[in-house]
């Protein structure tokens, strides 16, 4: 395979370059400004343009809209002609998530699409020397790698023990906190370890009754038992040659504990009802959210299985102690279930989602995700589209939210006169929230802009509890929770914590 190797001097003379960009052509003063740092460009159109001229080329440009399509195609290219040309991917400032993905795939650099400053174009062309050239993969990583989020310090340093780890022939236990991506290490041991093109078989040892359990990973004969009709091989024969991963081993029962350490040792099996032996070739891999030490002083878990299968330890941390990797993670899972919408996400977003606890992990921020990407309707997520899973909401406690759309009050009126409903104020709130909402000033006048954002808040409540039967209709009419609802009418009436009342009539 070709390569070619480069050094700032060597800017001195043109560098050829194909540029592929099918959404904007390269404009005059950009063209002048690519030559002035020595670079000739050559605009092409298609992917067959960059395949006939792709030996000749000192560097490839290309931008990428919302996906990847275009550097891998480019990257088959390159394999499919034994050679070796650095990547610049041009990504638009929305699709910036792309960024690490692109990197991954091996391009050489990424760049804003509207990235035109002479430093940072020289950056993108600085190539030290060939040994430090980024590999062309012969094949592309496998899919659940490339979606792998490992940006955090501590995820990039337990990334690079797993892939260690994955070249040696050893068993592995994976420790860590539900929902934090135990099973995603899992697979990449699996796919960096020479086990890749062989099978990748799980089971949740917690997840179903031992009987069942004992059934599915050593199989059994025809016959051997009422409805045993036919053979089932066990996901031991079924892992033959790849991995099998025991999730939530502790919850394994202990006679089953010790058919599988015997396993493990002979490397052997014998199926339900079955006189001969089966040999398996096959890596264990187990993960556990228990800490199995004290477990096994508990006589729930055995030592010698303990230390069979913890040949190596691999933790992974709760998504609170990674916090560099929280953003991409919502990168990732927002293009995974937004795939035709670009959504973009809020400064305060950004705060409220690095300062929150996680207790459920990655787990939890894909729900928090998903509901977002549903109370969302313009594709720019804010504060108010978060819903997390202990009941906190993004509204409470912020006072610079934006109050409910000025037409809600028309509207209110509107249902108003149909239904001939108008109940009183002290039908809803107790006696304190009704003196604190009639009292509140009015906006009128030019004044404090937060004053007059408050006050109009507070007629917006009025009007919808006014025009509601219930806090609970009046809190969905305001586009907020009832539990929001309750803060606002305490912060109104200067008190901390709400008195006891019915949510509804």
């Amino acid at each position: 395979m070709t390569q070619k190797t480069y050094s700032m001097s060597s800017f001195n003379t043109a560098q050829h370059a194909l540029w592929l960009d099918p959404v904007q052509s390269l404009a005059a003063p950009d063209h002048a400004q690519l030559a002035l740092i020595g670079l000739s460009v050559h605009r092409l159109h298609t992917l067959e343009d960059i395949q006939k001229q792709l030996t000749d080329a000192d560097w490839v440009v290309v931008r990428l809209d919302a996906s990847l399509e275009r550097l891998q195609a480019i990257m088959a290219l390159q394999v499919q002609s034994h050679t070796k040309v650095p990547v610049i991917c041009r990504v638009d400032r929305q699709h910036l998530s792309l960024a690490v993905q692109a990197m991954r795939l091996g391009a050489h650099h990424v760049l804003a699409a509207d990235e035109w400053t002479v430093p940072a174009w020289k950056a993108a062309l600085h190539k030290p020397d060939q040994k430090n050239l980024i590999p062309v993969p012969a094949t592309p990583p496998p899919a659940s790698q490339r979606s792998v989020v490992y940006v955090d310090p501590a995820s990039r340093h337990l990334l690079a023990l797993a892939q260690r780890v994955a070249k040696a022939q050893v068993t592995a236990l994976i420790e860590g906190p539900t929902g934090a991506g135990k099973e995603v290490l899992a697979r990449v041991l699996h796919e960096s370890s020479v086990r890749a093109k062989g099978p990748f078989v799980g089971l949740n040892c917690a997840a179903l009754p031992e009987q069942l359990i004992d059934d599915m990973l050593f199989g059994h004969e025809k016959g051997a038992f009422t409805g045993a009709h036919k053979e089932f091989k066990g996901l031991f024969e079924q892992a033959q040659g790849g991995t099998l991963f025991l999730d939530e081993i502790g919850e394994m029962p202990m006679h089953l504990q010790a058919k599988l350490l015997r396993v493990l040792q002979e490397r052997q099996l014998t199926r339900l009802g079955a006189e001969r032996c089966v040999t398996v070739d096959v890596r264990v891999v187990a993960a556990t959210n228990k800490d199995l030490r004290q477990a096994i002083v508990a006589r729930e878990f055995r030592e010698d299985l303990y230390f069979r299968i913890s040949t190596f330890k691999l933790r992974v941390p709760a998504l609170k102690d990674r916090p560099g990797d929280i953003m991409p993670l919502v990168a990732q899972l927002l293009t995974r279930h937004a795939k035709d919408d670009n959504f973009t996400v809020s400064a305060h977003a950004q705060s409220m989602l690095l300062g929150y606890a996680w207790p459920g992990n990655v787990r939890e921020l894909e729900n928090v995700v998903q509901r977002a990407v549903v109370l969302c309707a313009d594709g720019h997520i804010d504060t108010c589209h978060l819903m997390f899973d202990d009941g906190h909401d993004g509204l409470d406690g912020h006072d610079d939210i934006a109050p409910a759309q000025p037409d809600m009050l028309a509207r209110q009126d509107t249902s108003s006169a149909n239904t001939g409903f108008a109940p009183n104020l002290s039908d809803v709130l107790c006696e304190d929230e009704v003196t604190a909402l009639m009292q509140y000033p009015s906006a009128t006048g030019v004044g404090h802009l937060q004053t007059a954002v408050k006050s109009n808040e507070h007629q917006l409540i009025m009007a919808a509890i006014q025009n509601t039967e219930s806090r609970i209709e009046a809190a969905r009419q305001l586009g907020i929770s009832p539990r929001t609802l309750r803060y606002k009418l305490a912060k109104l009436k200067g008190g901390s914590e709400l008195p006891s009342m019915a949510m509804a009539r």
